[in-house]
Order: structure tokens, then C-alpha cells, then sequence
């Protein structure tokens, strides 16, 4: 078999780059650029078309510290940042993206985006959850808003520029796996064109995964049906660990029963939650922030009203969402979409009466480990070792600058920075320069025995069967509040599904569009992440951002002050320090965190 697969790699059509993305979303295109504006020859892959792709969703706002509503500086974000990770986060990264942040906003407003402008014509920002004054004496207005529509504007601005760059982009194509040489470089990805079924390896000298979370391993998520968690499938494939894939954010205010997003920019503008007795009940929770605290803060705040009976609706399995109280004019200017939104998937208008919210898995602030360089790492006895030829960017990855919580706005910050930091980085390496690596004769061996076991098999399980028992079973054993019984039975769920996974079958193998197949690949890689998730969850016996454990409800800085890396070979766990040393000034220590 193997000698067979070899030819028929030999025999696969092949495409050079000097760079391949994968993933055509904020982070991926601030990237490709970068380096197409640099005159590299680039490939970007997407399985949708690239204004589609999951960044279009982000609503509320880029953080950066302009100051154009008060005084504000990157060290007040900073703090914002390493207090929102529950210090889980690397402070060297965190300082590097919180002093780039206003030089990338004021780059993406000279490309042309359209942020909402104050009178004097500056940047509009808005208050959101975590963005404190003066190291959390009072809230700050950092959010840098289009609307309630940011992350559209974002990525059309984006696309734009990439066009008149001259980015090559192939549309409804998805990565299957990363090519490895002899010495662990990359050196290109197997890819199969979603509407032909045709395989084909794009050769690269750097590769750069861009491919987003994976939240649709919760049967309740904001996120699009995309967001499986490509990325870390085909790292993990690979033998690269994942970092701290225990830590899942629940936004506050998922639409109830439907898991779209409203924006914590509703609340920044002024929108307060209430219990079925009509009370601000964060006011019992966070005094000083309110309504304004960290996500995992007001999310278990949420959590625990419902549990106590004080939810809302026949089933009292959800709280309210008022911003009647704002007015026609400011929600028809500032929050159109949410309106949009709360019509069509709440039934209710929000100019008259509040939205029904719950909290829905949201992101992930775990991934793909990486310097602020996007460079990969892989470690080896402790020690970070560079992954040749790698890089991943995005949600994909942990850098890490969002810890064990991400602070709103930082998602799209992240993007951008560190898409931008990842294509300096390979600019300067003089890539143009340089040769291709060899390619390995088995390279794609891999991936065309995957997708010959899919095309030969006739009898299993159906592909979503299998998905949507996953999802189920993440709801059920890993959500907002955790204990060692339910993520035992959890952990043991999840290994019993891994192997039902690799026994499916597809029905219609002659689909025009071969869904069916990607479906089935897609499923590979959601029982990665979710193998990652749960046994990492599992292991750590503390309560921490979001990851909060019923069992060991405090913090425990003393044995868990580490990062997790889950290696799918074996389903190990290992453990690497936090950098709490930050680049320039002086560490912030671990304190509790109170709002």
C-alpha cells in the first residue's frame, strides 16, 4: 500500500509559492499582504470565499489605547489584558501587542476603514467589558467601532488591498495536511479543491496557518460552521502539542436557543442585563465595572443567577438583555445589526422590549504555540525549539497574549498584529532568496490514505452522527462550570467517539460538490480539538479565566501557574512556564481579580 500511495503522491499535480495561507480571514490576509506587497509569490487557501470568512461575525471593535475619548495609554491595556487572562498570559507578547495596537489601527484607517468618527473626525471608541483607566480605577473607551459591524469592515478593507496586491487566492480549497521533510521543516501543504474532489500539493518555503477557532465542537456556538479546527487537526497530525486548549470563552450574550453573537458593544453603549425580578444583578457581582467586567466574570455571574431560579421565560433558562432605554436613534446608529439580528433570530425589537441571551461558547484562547514572530514551536524538555517554515496566526494559535480569558476588542487586535508581525517576520527572512526544500516522496501519503478510507468505506457510522454527538457531549461534560466527575465521564465519552470517528461512512459519493468528503475531513479535525480540550480541562485541578472547576473553586497560582500542551501521540500532557517578564517594564504579579 505504501509503495502504491508513494506513486500516486509522485504523481500529484504540484503548485510552487514562497508562501502558502491557509486561511483567508483578518489574520491570515493582513499577512499575505504583507508579503504580496513585498513582491513574494502567495497563495492563500479558504474554504469559503474570503469576505465569508468567521471574522466577518466580530461586532463591537478593535482595542487600541488612542485616547480619543479620555487619556489612555498601552500600559493601562496592558494591564487590562494580563488582569483579563487571569495572568495565565505571556506578558512579553502582551506588551508587544498593546504597544503595536494604535500603529495597526491607524494603518487600517490610511487603507481606507471605515470607522465610525467623533465630531472633531477622530476614531469613535466605545466602552467594553475589562477596559479600565489608570489600572482599573474606572472604564476607559478603547474600542475602535465600524458600527456594530467591525470585523466586516475589517475584512473587506483587507481584501480589498489584498486584490490591488496582486494575492493569489484559492477559493473552496482546504488544507488536508502539512508536509514534513527529514528534518521537521514544512515545507507545503496537501490541499483538495472542495468543488472537483482533485488533490493537489502546493509547495511552500514558508507556510502559514490562519484557519481560526474550532467552536463548533459545542452544540451551542457564535461561531460559523466553518470554525473546525483545521489548524490544530493538521498540527496535531503532525506531532506539534496544543497550548492551553482547556481555556473556551462563553460570551455573555448569545441570542437564546439560536447562539448568535450580540456584541458586548451593547453593553458598551449602554445596555444592562436583568434577572426575571427586573434587577442589574452584575451589580451584585462587579460594583465598580458592572455589566462591563471580563466575559468569564459576567458569564458565570449569568450561569449562576439561572441555576438559582432567577432566569427568565417559561423554562427561566436564560436573562435579558435591555437597551430600550437607549433610544431609536442611538440603536439604529451605533447597533443596527444587533436590531437586525434580535428581529430575526429573537423574534423581538429591541427599540421595544429587551433580547433574550445566554452564554454561548465563543473562542478559544488556546491553539498552535508561537513567539510574536506567528513562528511555531514545538517543545522538547522544556525547551521552545522553532519549527522550520511554520507559522500560525489568529485564533489558530497561542502566542499567548489571551491567557486563561480574552479580553473583548483583543481578538481582531490580535489578528492584525500579529498577521503583521508574522508577515515582517517573513520579509525579513529574504524568502525570495531562497530555495524550496525537497520535497519527501511519501509527502502526501497521509492524506491520500485518509481520503481512500473515506471513498472505500460503505458501512459505519454517518459523518454527523458522529459530529453532532461530539458537540452534544462537550455541552454536557465541559461548559461554563466544570467538576472532576463530569469531565472523567466527559474524557471517556470523547475517546469512545474518537473511535466511532474512525469508523464512517459517507452515503453519496458522487455529490458535485463533495460536501459529504469534506465533512468527514472536517470531523478529524473536530476530534483533535476536542481530545485536546477535554483532557487538558481534565487535568487541571484549579479555577482559572474561564475555565471554571465547581471542585477547586480558587485560583492556584502555586502548582498552575503553567501552560498546557497536549500531544495527540499517546494523548500526553506536558507543561511549560508563564512568561510573566514583560519587555520593558515591570511584571504585573498575579493578584485576585475583583471588578
Amino acid at each position: 500500500m505504501a509503495n502504491v500511495l508513494s506513486n500516486q503522491t509522485k504523481n500529484l499535480p504540484r503548485r510552487r509559492f514562497d508562501a502558502v495561507i491557509v486561511g483567508a480571514g483578518g489574520s491570515g490576509m493582513r499577512c499575505s499582504l504583507q508579503l504580496a506587497e513585498a513582491g513574494l509569490n502567495v497563495a492563500v487557501l479558504s474554504k469559503v470565499f474570503p469576505t465569508r470568512s468567521h471574522t466577518v461575525a466580530a461586532q463591537g471593535g478593535i482595542g487600541a489605547s488612542l485616547g480619543n475619548m479620555s487619556e489612555d495609554n498601552w500600559y493601562w491595556h496592558m494591564f487590562d489584558t494580563v488582569k483579563g487572562s487571569d495572568y495565565l498570559g505571556d506578558q512579553d507578547a502582551i506588551e508587544f501587542m498593546c504597544r503595536e495596537a494604535p500603529k495597526v489601527v491607524y494603518e487600517l484607517e490610511h487603507f481606507g476603514m471605515p470607522f465610525d468618527r467623533n465630531p472633531d473626525g477622530t476614531i469613535y471608541q466605545r466602552p467594553f467589558g475589562g477596559h479600565t483607566a489608570n489600572l482599573g480605577e474606572k472604564p476607559v473607551q478603547r474600542a475602535c467601532a465600524a458600527a456594530d459591524r467591525t470585523g466586516h469592515a475589517l475584512l473587506h478593507t483587507l481584501y480589498q488591498r489584498n486584490v490591488r496586491a496582486r494575492t493569489q487566492f484559492f477559493v473552496e480549497w482546504m488544507a488536508l495536511d502539512i508536509i514534513r521533510d527529514s528534518e521537521g521543516a514544512c515545507v507545503g501543504v496537501v490541499a483538495l479543491e472542495m468543488e472537483t474532489g482533485e488533490v493537489m500539493i502546493l509547495e511552500a518555503k514558508t507556510t502559514v496557518f490562519a484557519t481560526g477557532g474550532a467552536g463548533r465542537i459545542w452544540a451551542a456556538s457564535t461561531n460559523a460552521f466553518i470554525n473546525t479546527g483545521d489548524g490544530m487537526g493538521m498540527a496535531a497530525r503532525a506531532g506539534i502539542p496544543l497550548e492551553d486548549m482547556e481555556f473556551w470563552q462563553f460570551h455573555p450574550t448569545g441570542v437564546a436557543g439560536a447562539g448568535v453573537l450580540i456584541t458586548e458593544g451593547v453593553r458598551g453603549e449602554g445596555g444592562i442585563l436583568l434577572n426575571c425580578n427586573g434587577e442589574r444583578f452584575m451589580e451584585r457581582y462587579a460594583p465598580t465595572l458592572k455589566d462591563l467586567a471580563p466575559r468569564d466574570f459576567v458569564s458565570r455571574s449569568m450561569d449562576q443567577e439561572i441555576k438559582e431560579g432567577r432566569g427568565c421565560g417559561p423554562n427561566k433558562d436564560h436573562v435579558l438583555l435591555k437597551l430600550d432605554h437607549l433610544g431609536a436613534d442611538k440603536i439604529l446608529k451605533k447597533l443596527p445589526s444587533i436590531r437586525e439580528i434580535a428581529l430575526k433570530f429573537a423574534n423581538v425589537d429591541p427599540i421595544k422590549e429587551p433580547i433574550p441571551v445566554v452564554p454561548t461558547i465563543h473562542y478559544q484562547m488556546g491553539g498552535i504555540p508561537t513567539n510574536v514572530h506567528g513562528q511555531v514551536l514545538s517543545t522538547t524538555n522544556g525547551q521552545n525549539q522553532v519549527v522550520p517554515g511554520l507559522y500560525a496566526i489568529g485564533e489558530c494559535a497561542c502566542v499567548s497574549v489571551h491567557g486563561a480569558n480574552r479580553l473583548g476588542t483583543n481578538s481582531l487586535l490580535d489578528l492584525v498584529v500579529f498577521g503583521r508581525a508574522a508577515g515582517n517576520h517573513i520579509v525579513g527572512t529574504n524568502l525570495k532568496s531562497q530555495e524550496h526544500r525537497d520535497l519527501p516522496e511519501n509527502g502526501a501519503d497521509v492524506s491520500l490514505s485518509r481520503l481512500a478510507k473515506i471513498d472505500a468505506s460503505s458501512k459505519g457510522e454517518r459523518v454527523q452522527d458522529v459530529a453532532n454527538d461530539i458537540r452534544n457531549t462537550m455541552q454536557t461534560y465541559c461548559g461554563v462550570f466544570r467538576t472532576d466527575e463530569l469531565l472523567s465521564q466527559g474524557v471517556s465519552k470523547i475517546m469512545e467517539l474518537a473511535a466511532r470517528a474512525d469508523n464512517i461512512y459517507i452515503t453519496d459519493k458522487s455529490q458535485v460538490f463533495n460536501t459529504a468528503r469534506v465533512e468527514a475531513l472536517e470531523l478529524a479535525n473536530l476530534v483533535e480539538t476536542a481530545k485536546a480540550t477535554i483532557v487538558s480541562a481534565q487535568a487541571r485541578k484549579e479555577s482559572r479565566g474561564a475555565h471554571a472547576h465547581r471542585d477547586f473553586p480558587e485560583r492556584d497560582d502555586a502548582n498552575w501557574m503553567k501552560h498546557t500542551l497536549w500531544y495527540s501521540e499517546g494523548n500526553r500532557l506536558d507543561y511549560k512556564a508563564v512568561n510573566l517578564k514583560p519587555l520593558t517594564v515591570e511584571s504585573f504579579q498575579p493578584k485576585k481579580r475583583t471588578f
